[in-house]
């Protein structure tokens, strides 16, 4: 054991301190003096309660819901907190910098964060949705090293996707980041199939009472900010809002509903509990200020719980084990499922439009399923090099022994 914590002395401290550099580098490179006070105003925007309220509900999401989201090991509460504050405070500025070097890039001009419709903040923190639900997919089986590598590489590869799915597939700037939930969880799926699987007899790979009450607190911060979330981009807020609520509604009380009745002794599982009553927010992200009527809101929200209880049962017992995939937190049934039926959702909005003679064509519905299609093969095929990568001897992989172990990181 001593010789793991000299190994993480001598490296985890010094790549930060050297990536915190290359930011601060970065950071004056990009943004020259006679830009200062255009950065600071684009920083805290022009409308303060605006941007702040938006940065500080998203935050609220990422600090406290996931944060608790995925305290649940029994054994790795310290890191699953603690971690998670050290990477997204990475990952925001690791956002803002390849945000705006692919404006630099590709529009030949100097940019300025914030300048436009979005904020540069704003958009970084949505940006790292993403991150953290990838984490979430192999949680405890990484160190942070292996983490930090993996989130600058996972930033960059989704602004990318995000700019060409702009760019080339027509979608919209509010689209591309609602993306986040798939490429999320299928990027953090594929990097967790190059990761052995623990033990199935493994102590460490369990929760408690006190862990899966933790947890379910992180599922209420989400639960409470999510209509904050799907609004933050949306152009009719309220709207937005409105529909979010409902789904969100609808999916926790179906998720109370299959829960006693897909148990045994009909007792309520909390696994089922802190999955599904998310579903609802993430499906309805898509269309949440498109969508005219309530009651289609409340369907969404009850297919997606659905789709989550059911598709947990499926892949845990079916889909798992063939592939040999171990989804640490089961991001592909809270996330990855419910982004796919909001994904589909959007399309068949789209078809009845044209049914209905609106403003729309055959071309945007391709369009739209080219850009779904297009964002889990990228998110695929860079997890699966992201985890080859992490598996790199520099990086110093865990052995699966040590997995789900706070005390190789924490005093």
């Amino acid at each position: 054991m001593p010789a793991l914590y000299r190994s993480f002395r001598s490296s985890v401290p010094w790549l930060i301190l050297s990536l915190e550099a290359v930011f601060m580098a970065l950071f004056y490179l990009l943004f020259p003096d006679s830009q200062k006070r255009g950065l600071l105003e684009s920083l805290y925007c022009s409308s303060a309660l605006f941007c702040h309220t938006d940065l500080q509900d998203v935050s609220h999401m990422l600090i406290f819901g996931f944060g608790f989201f995925l305290t649940f090991l029994k054994r790795y509460s310290f890191s699953s907190t603690g971690f998670n504050l050290l990477i997204i405070a990475l990952g925001i500025q690791c956002s803002i910098l390849v945000e705006n070097v692919l404006v630099f890039l590709t529009e030949r001009i100097i940019p300025i964060p914030g300048e436009g419709e979005l904020s540069s903040m704003v958009e970084a923190a949505v940006s790292m949705i993403a991150v953290v639900i990838s984490i979430g997919a192999v949680l405890g089986k990484i160190n942070p090293m292996q983490s930090i590598v993996m989130i600058v590489v996972e930033i960059i590869v989704f602004y990318v996707s995000t700019w060409i799915n702009r760019q080339f597939l027509e979608v919209q700037q509010r689209m591309c980041m609602m993306h986040v939930h798939l490429f999320g969880a299928y990027f953090g799926l594929a990097v967790s199939s190059r990761f052995s699987e623990p033990s199935p007899n493994s102590e460490k790979n369990a929760s408690t009472p006190k862990s899966d009450l933790l947890s379910m607190l992180g599922t209420l911060f989400l639960w409470v900010f999510w209509p904050s979330f799907n609004s933050i981009l949306a152009f009719e807020k309220e709207k937005a809002i409105i529909n979010t609520c409902l789904a969100l509604a609808v999916s926790a009380v179906t998720a109370f509903t299959l829960s006693g009745l897909t148990t045994k002794d009909g007792k309520f599982r909390m696994a089922h509990i802190h999955s599904a009553a998310l579903a609802g927010g993430v499906t309805i992200g898509y269309a949440a200020d498109s969508i005219m009527s309530p009651w289609i809101a409340m369907i969404l929200g009850l297919l997606a719980s659905v789709i989550s209880i059911v598709g947990s049962f499926c892949l845990q017992n079916c889909l798992n084990p063939t592939l040999k995939i171990h989804d640490a937190s089961g991001v592909h049934f809270t996330f990855g499922l419910p982004a796919v039926l909001g994904a589909l959702t959007q399309v068949v909005f789209l078809v009845i439009d044209i049914q209905a003679g609106l403003p729309s064509s055959d071309y945007v519905v391709i369009l739209r399923i080219g850009a779904f299609c297009f964002t889990v093969s990228v998110a695929l095929i860079a997890g699966f090099l992201t985890g080859f990568i992490l598996n790199f001897r520099l990086l110093k992989p865990i052995p699966a022994s040590k997995y789900f172990e706070d005390q190789n990181y924490w005093e």
